[in-house]
Parts: structure tokens; sequence; C-alpha cells
């Protein structure tokens, strides 16, 4: 999988002059059917030619244009790592491409920007959390959104109790032993006998999380995300009492994590977060019930084009999978609807989602039957 972060979305909206071609299409991982794979994109490839020269540039501009896309087609170690859908990205001077855990909706289009609303379920669930794997001998820390998920290089930050601590370590530590932890889920640590012994052993361990929280602190810029623990399940307490940040979580994934690869963590820390996340997107809903009728609300493209371009969008809901070809005239303040692609529309629901997001504004990008009033858009206003 390929990351895409706001960062490389923001590469990606930079404006530059001349066409861009923005391909999206669903692929397939295994079996017989990843042979359609190569055969799908030379397909799209050859429709953003037709659109290409429907624009005005010759076959030659055309052909140069797309030969680096073209180049994938006959690339066999390409094709080995596919996701769920594959966007690429190409203009003058660039070419992108990303293997995503999204399903897309076959797509060529030509515009003078990238088309871009396919990608905004990536930053649904208000984007981001955080994932530290925690272990006496291994510290990691993830970042990760609905659908990816990456590690976060730690520089001057203590990975392990010895690296933490030294020598510095009571005899009673070194009374610990590993054992079968709950459930068979990796091993944990057992204390033999009370008392002293075991509270000395605590006190090291939470001298530790106390200097790994310190040395966090940089990484974890984000006070409001939440914070997962995974780890055997005496450790996850010790650290919730060792740590500053505001927003760790209870629950935690439980279990040795150094057995765990990040796909594994993330899939269970995922399902921790999920209803926290959602939870965000349910009281936007009810926000824009309670603003219908007050011209703060509009499910129109008329008038949510308008006022995302000028910025006037606070949260905007996009239909995925949908196209809605036209125009807007900034001169005249009007939308033209287009029945199909021309060499002079756009996508009206990409136009409104990536002005929202240039301006700051929240955007969903979800099933039409997730748009409130089952339609292709609707939008608060913040004026």
């Amino acid at each position: 999988m390929d990351l895409i972060t706001k960062e490389e979305l923001s590469t990606l909206l930079a404006s530059q002059e001349g066409p861009h071609v923005s391909i999206f299409m669903p692929t397939e991982r295994r079996g017989a059917e990843t042979q359609q794979n190569p055969i799908r994109l030379k397909n799209l490839l050859r429709e953003a030619h037709g659109l290409l020269e429907d624009k005005g540039m010759a076959n030659g501009g055309a052909d140069e244009l797309l030969a680096p896309a073209r180049r994938l087609i006959d690339d066999f170690d390409f094709w080995q790592h596919q996701e769920d859908g594959l966007a690429l990205f190409v203009t003058d001077g660039l070419v992108r491409s990303y293997r995503l855990p999204l399903r897309f909706t076959e797509l060529a289009a030509v515009e003078d920007r990238f088309h871009l609303k396919s990608l905004f379920p990536l930053f649904n669930e208000e984007a981001h959390f955080y994932i530290l794997a925690l272990s006496q001998n291994r510290v990691r820390l993830f970042e990760g959104t609905r659908y990816q998920v990456r590690e976060v290089e730690l520089r001057d930050v203590p990975k392990s109790l010895a690296d933490a601590l030294g020598y510095d370590l009571t005899e009673s530590h070194l009374q610990f032993h590993t054992g079968t932890g709950a459930a068979g889920n990796g091993r944990a640590a057992i204390f033999h006998g009370q008392g002293a012994g075991e509270e000395d052993a605590k006190a090291e361990i939470r001298k530790f999380f106390s200097i790994l929280d310190r040395g966090l602190d940089d990484f974890l810029g984000d006070r409001r995300a939440p914070l997962v623990l995974a780890g055997v399940d005496y450790l996850l307490p010790i650290y919730r009492e060792a740590t500053s940040y505001p927003n760790t979580l209870e629950e935690g994934v439980t279990g040795n994590p150094d057995t765990l690869d990040p796909e594994e963590l993330h899939e269970s820390a995922w399902s921790l977060v999920e209803d926290r996340f959602r939870a965000e997107r349910r009281e936007a809903a009810e926000r824009l019930g309670d603003l219908t009728g007050t011209g703060r609300a509009a499910s129109e493209l008329d008038d949510i084009v308008p006022a995302a371009v000028d910025g006037r969008v606070d949260t905007l809901w996009v239909a995925t999978g949908i196209r809605r070809w036209g125009r807007f005239d900034e001169e005249s303040r009007t939308v033209e609807h287009h029945d199909e692609q021309t060499p002079e529309s756009e996508d009206l629901l990409d136009l409104a989602a990536v002005h929202t997001h240039l301006n700051s504004g929240k955007v969903w990008a979800v099933d039409s039957d997730e748009v409130p009033g089952k339609g292709e858009a609707a939008a608060i206003y913040r004026y």
C-alpha cells in the first residue's frame, strides 16, 4: 500500500499549467483476475489520450505526456503488489501512482487540475490516530487513518527498558521471566512473589514509561488524536499512570505487540477508535439538520459550488462514485451543467470538495446513501 499524506495531497493540489490526467481504477489482488489490471489501465489511458486530443493537444504531445504511465502497463513488478484500487496522476513534470485500499469506480479525467474527490475517504474520520506498541524490549509508534498506517521514526526516544535505564536495574527486576499471555496473546512477564520486589519492578517500568512519555511529546503534536496502547495487559495500566497525553484510550490492544505487524496492529486499533470518529460525522449531520432553513445549510450544487470557491463551506458531504460534469463561471457566479465530460467541464462535486479542503473546511466523501438527505452533496456554511 502507498501512503497519501496531507502533504502529498497538497502537492497534487498545487496549481500547474497544462492538462492534468487523473486515472482511477479498481484492481484485483489475486488469481487469474489480476491479468485484467494492466488491460484496464491500457483502456483508461486510451480514453485519456482521446480527452487530451479533445482538449486541443496534438497526438504527439498526448503520447509524450502519457508515456511514463504507459510504461506501467508492462511493468511486471508493479502489478505484483496491488491493493483494492489504483490512482494515477500525470501532468507535465509530475507522475504519481498510488496503490490504495479503496475500490474505485473507473474514471479517466482530463482537467486543468487533478481530480481528487475519490481520495478524500482516506482523510475521513478526522484523519488520524496513534498506536503505541509497548514491550520492555521494544517500542514502536504508528500513525493511522481508517485506511492507512505508517511507523513513525523515533529519534532521541528510548526504544527499550534497558535503553532508558541502562544497567540501573534492581535485582528484583531480574526475577521476571516470560510465560504465555492471556488467551495465547504472546508472552507476558510473571512476577515471582509479592511485596517489595514486585513494587520495585513496577517502579522501574513506570520510570521507563515516564522517560518514554516525555520523549514522545514532540511526536504526538496533535493533542486531540486518540492514542491506542498495544501491549501485554499488565503493562498498559502502568503506562496510563505515567503518561501526560490527554487522549490515551482506556481500551487497548492486549497481547505481545512484538509478534504483530503494522497491519494487524492497525486493524485491532481501528476497532477501538471507529465509533469515536463516526460520532463526529453523526454530530455534524445533526447540526446540518438544525441549520436547515436558516440559510446556513444547502444541498444544491448551484448553491454549494460558489460557496466552496468563496471559502464559506465549513463542512461538506459529497457522494463518491458519482460525477456531475459542468463548469463554474466565476464572473457570472453561475454553475453550468453538462450531460457528459467535455474539454471545458470538470466534476462539480470534485470542485466543491477541493475548494472546501483548500479553505480548511471538512470534507466527508461518502457513499451517496450516507450524504444527509440521500442526495449528491450537502453543506454547512460558516456564515
